[in-house]
Protein backbone atom coordinates (compact mmCIF):
# COMPACT_ATOMS: atom_id res chain seq x y z
CA UNK A 1 0.00 0.00 0.00
CA UNK A 2 1.25 3.47 -0.84
CA UNK A 3 2.29 5.78 1.97
CA UNK A 4 -0.60 8.19 2.67
CA UNK A 5 -0.21 11.83 1.69
CA UNK A 6 1.22 13.61 4.79
CA UNK A 7 -1.62 16.12 5.03
CA UNK A 8 -4.15 13.28 4.84
CA UNK A 9 -2.34 11.52 7.67
CA UNK A 10 -2.56 14.77 9.61
CA UNK A 11 -6.26 15.18 8.85
CA UNK A 12 -7.04 11.60 9.85
CA UNK A 13 -5.95 12.32 13.42
CA UNK A 14 -9.06 14.51 13.80
CA UNK A 15 -11.10 14.32 10.58
CA UNK A 16 -13.76 16.87 11.45
CA UNK A 17 -13.78 19.87 9.12
CA UNK A 18 -15.41 23.07 10.37
CA UNK A 19 -17.18 24.80 7.48
CA UNK A 20 -17.18 28.50 8.30
CA UNK A 21 -19.57 29.94 5.74
CA UNK A 22 -20.07 33.67 6.32
CA UNK A 23 -17.08 34.11 8.62
CA UNK A 24 -15.78 37.70 8.64
CA UNK A 25 -12.11 38.66 9.05
CA UNK A 26 -12.69 40.59 12.27
CA UNK A 27 -14.00 37.44 13.98
CA UNK A 28 -11.82 34.85 12.27
CA UNK A 29 -9.09 34.62 14.92
CA UNK A 30 -11.54 34.28 17.81
CA UNK A 31 -13.74 31.71 16.05
CA UNK A 32 -10.72 29.77 14.85
CA UNK A 33 -9.16 29.70 18.31
CA UNK A 34 -12.44 28.50 19.85
CA UNK A 35 -12.60 25.66 17.33
CA UNK A 36 -8.97 24.73 17.88
CA UNK A 37 -9.39 24.71 21.65
CA UNK A 38 -12.54 22.62 21.18
CA UNK A 39 -10.53 19.96 19.36
CA UNK A 40 -10.96 20.84 15.67
CA UNK A 41 -7.86 20.85 13.50
CA UNK A 42 -9.34 21.46 10.02
CA UNK A 43 -11.12 24.69 9.09
CA UNK A 44 -12.68 25.54 5.74
CA UNK A 45 -13.84 28.99 4.68
CA UNK A 46 -16.18 28.79 1.65
CA UNK A 47 -15.26 31.29 -1.04
CA UNK A 48 -18.82 32.22 -1.98
CA UNK A 49 -19.01 34.84 0.77
CA UNK A 50 -17.12 38.17 0.96
CA UNK A 51 -13.84 38.25 2.87
CA UNK A 52 -13.12 34.53 2.63
CA UNK A 53 -9.52 34.83 1.44
CA UNK A 54 -8.73 37.38 4.13
CA UNK A 55 -10.25 35.03 6.73
CA UNK A 56 -8.01 32.21 5.51
CA UNK A 57 -4.99 34.47 5.83
CA UNK A 58 -6.01 35.45 9.38
CA UNK A 59 -6.60 31.83 10.41
CA UNK A 60 -3.28 30.59 9.06
CA UNK A 61 -1.49 33.27 11.06
CA UNK A 62 -3.54 32.91 14.24
CA UNK A 63 -3.61 29.14 14.72
CA UNK A 64 -0.83 26.63 15.48
CA UNK A 65 1.00 24.86 12.67
CA UNK A 66 -0.99 21.65 13.07
CA UNK A 67 -4.20 23.44 12.07
CA UNK A 68 -5.19 22.64 8.48
CA UNK A 69 -6.75 25.76 6.97
CA UNK A 70 -8.27 26.05 3.53
CA UNK A 71 -11.13 27.07 1.31
CA UNK A 72 -14.48 25.64 0.36
CA UNK A 73 -16.61 26.14 -2.75
CA UNK A 74 -13.38 26.22 -4.75
CA UNK A 75 -14.61 26.12 -8.33
CA UNK A 76 -11.67 27.28 -10.43
CA UNK A 77 -7.91 27.27 -10.68
CA UNK A 78 -8.01 30.94 -9.70
CA UNK A 79 -9.75 29.96 -6.47
CA UNK A 80 -7.01 27.44 -5.78
CA UNK A 81 -4.29 30.01 -6.40
CA UNK A 82 -6.00 32.55 -4.13
CA UNK A 83 -6.39 30.11 -1.25
CA UNK A 84 -2.87 28.76 -1.66
CA UNK A 85 -1.52 32.30 -1.78
CA UNK A 86 -3.22 33.04 1.54
CA UNK A 87 -1.51 30.06 3.14
CA UNK A 88 -4.35 27.57 2.72
CA UNK A 89 -3.48 23.89 2.44
CA UNK A 90 -6.96 22.42 2.14
CA UNK A 91 -9.04 22.41 -1.06
CA UNK A 92 -12.75 21.58 -0.72
CA UNK A 93 -15.42 21.87 -3.40
CA UNK A 94 -19.07 20.88 -3.78
CA UNK A 95 -18.36 19.31 -7.16
CA UNK A 96 -15.87 17.17 -9.06
CA UNK A 97 -13.86 19.29 -11.50
CA UNK A 98 -10.76 17.30 -12.40
CA UNK A 99 -8.89 20.40 -13.58
CA UNK A 100 -9.32 22.15 -10.25
CA UNK A 101 -8.47 19.01 -8.28
CA UNK A 102 -5.31 18.36 -10.27
CA UNK A 103 -4.18 21.97 -9.93
CA UNK A 104 -4.65 21.94 -6.16
CA UNK A 105 -2.86 18.60 -5.87
CA UNK A 106 0.06 19.96 -7.89
CA UNK A 107 0.46 22.71 -5.27
CA UNK A 108 0.61 20.15 -2.46
CA UNK A 109 -2.84 20.89 -1.07
CA UNK A 110 -5.07 18.29 0.55
CA UNK A 111 -7.91 17.84 -1.94
CA UNK A 112 -11.42 16.86 -0.83
CA UNK A 113 -13.79 17.49 -3.74
CA UNK A 114 -17.50 16.77 -3.62
CA UNK A 115 -18.82 13.56 -5.14
CA UNK A 116 -22.10 11.67 -5.12
CA UNK A 117 -21.64 8.89 -7.70
CA UNK A 118 -19.04 6.19 -8.45
CA UNK A 119 -18.17 7.99 -11.69
CA UNK A 120 -17.37 11.20 -9.82
CA UNK A 121 -15.50 9.33 -7.09
CA UNK A 122 -13.17 7.57 -9.51
CA UNK A 123 -12.63 10.71 -11.58
CA UNK A 124 -11.74 12.68 -8.45
CA UNK A 125 -9.30 10.05 -7.21
CA UNK A 126 -7.64 9.79 -10.61
CA UNK A 127 -7.21 13.58 -10.67
CA UNK A 128 -5.41 13.50 -7.32
CA UNK A 129 -8.08 13.76 -4.61
CA UNK A 130 -6.99 12.56 -1.19
CA UNK A 131 -10.42 12.37 0.44
CA UNK A 132 -13.93 12.62 -0.93
CA UNK A 133 -16.62 14.96 0.35
CA UNK A 134 -19.92 13.09 0.18
CA UNK A 135 -22.34 15.86 -0.71
CA UNK A 136 -25.22 16.13 -0.25
CA UNK A 137 -24.84 13.31 2.24
CA UNK A 138 -28.48 13.14 3.25
CA UNK A 139 -29.44 12.41 -0.35
CA UNK A 140 -26.97 9.52 -0.61
CA UNK A 141 -27.70 8.05 2.81
CA UNK A 142 -25.97 5.27 4.70
CA UNK A 143 -26.78 2.62 2.12
CA UNK A 144 -25.40 4.81 -0.66
CA UNK A 145 -22.15 5.31 1.22
CA UNK A 146 -21.80 1.58 1.76
CA UNK A 147 -22.32 0.99 -1.95
CA UNK A 148 -19.67 3.57 -2.87
CA UNK A 149 -17.20 2.05 -0.42
CA UNK A 150 -17.72 -1.37 -1.98
CA UNK A 151 -16.22 -0.25 -5.30
CA UNK A 152 -13.58 2.41 -4.54
CA UNK A 153 -10.05 1.61 -3.29
CA UNK A 154 -10.09 0.28 0.25
CA UNK A 155 -8.20 3.23 1.75
CA UNK A 156 -10.60 5.89 0.38
CA UNK A 157 -11.87 8.36 2.97
CA UNK A 158 -15.43 9.67 2.60
CA UNK A 159 -16.45 12.73 4.62
CA UNK A 160 -20.24 13.19 4.67
CA UNK A 161 -21.35 16.82 4.55
CA UNK A 162 -24.84 18.20 4.98
CA UNK A 163 -26.96 18.15 8.11
CA UNK A 164 -24.44 16.30 10.27
CA UNK A 165 -25.24 16.51 13.99
CA UNK A 166 -23.46 14.96 16.96
CA UNK A 167 -26.32 12.44 17.18
CA UNK A 168 -26.06 11.40 13.52
CA UNK A 169 -22.32 10.80 13.49
CA UNK A 170 -22.38 7.30 14.99
CA UNK A 171 -24.63 5.76 12.32
CA UNK A 172 -22.58 7.39 9.58
CA UNK A 173 -19.36 5.98 11.04
CA UNK A 174 -20.95 2.52 11.15
CA UNK A 175 -21.76 2.96 7.46
CA UNK A 176 -18.10 3.72 6.74
CA UNK A 177 -17.62 7.47 7.11
CA UNK A 178 -14.01 8.40 7.89
CA UNK A 179 -14.71 11.99 8.88
CA UNK A 180 -17.21 14.82 8.47
CA UNK A 181 -17.66 18.34 7.23
CA UNK A 182 -19.82 20.34 9.63
CA UNK A 183 -21.34 23.66 8.68
CA UNK A 184 -24.38 25.53 9.93
CA UNK A 185 -24.91 23.25 12.91
CA UNK A 186 -21.50 24.37 14.18
CA UNK A 187 -21.14 27.93 12.91
CA UNK A 188 -23.30 30.53 11.21
CA UNK A 189 -22.95 34.32 11.10
CA UNK A 190 -23.74 35.71 14.52
CA UNK A 191 -22.55 32.66 16.43
CA UNK A 192 -20.17 33.77 19.16
CA UNK A 193 -16.78 32.21 19.80
CA UNK A 194 -18.02 30.87 23.13
CA UNK A 195 -21.00 29.20 21.45
CA UNK A 196 -18.75 27.72 18.78
CA UNK A 197 -16.49 26.30 21.46
CA UNK A 198 -19.38 24.56 23.20
CA UNK A 199 -20.62 23.08 19.93
CA UNK A 200 -17.12 22.02 18.92
CA UNK A 201 -16.67 20.04 22.12
CA UNK A 202 -20.02 18.32 21.59
CA UNK A 203 -18.95 17.21 18.12
CA UNK A 204 -15.56 16.09 19.39
CA UNK A 205 -17.18 13.98 22.13
CA UNK A 206 -19.56 12.43 19.61
CA UNK A 207 -16.69 11.63 17.27
CA UNK A 208 -14.65 10.03 20.04
CA UNK A 209 -17.69 7.99 21.11
CA UNK A 210 -18.18 6.78 17.54
CA UNK A 211 -14.62 5.44 17.49
CA UNK A 212 -15.04 3.18 20.52
CA UNK A 213 -15.72 -0.52 19.95
CA UNK A 214 -19.41 -1.37 20.14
Amino acid sequence: MNTPFPLLTQARRMPLVAILRGLVPAEAAAIGSALYEGGFRALEVPLNRPGAIECIDVLTRALPADALIGGGTMLSKADVDAVHGAGGRLMVSPNCDVRVIAHAASLGMLCAPGVVTPTEAFAALQAGAHALKLFPADMVGHSGLKALLSVVPADTDFWPVGGVTPESMGPWVKAGAAGFGIGGQLFSPGTTAAEVGVKARAYLQAWEASQRPA
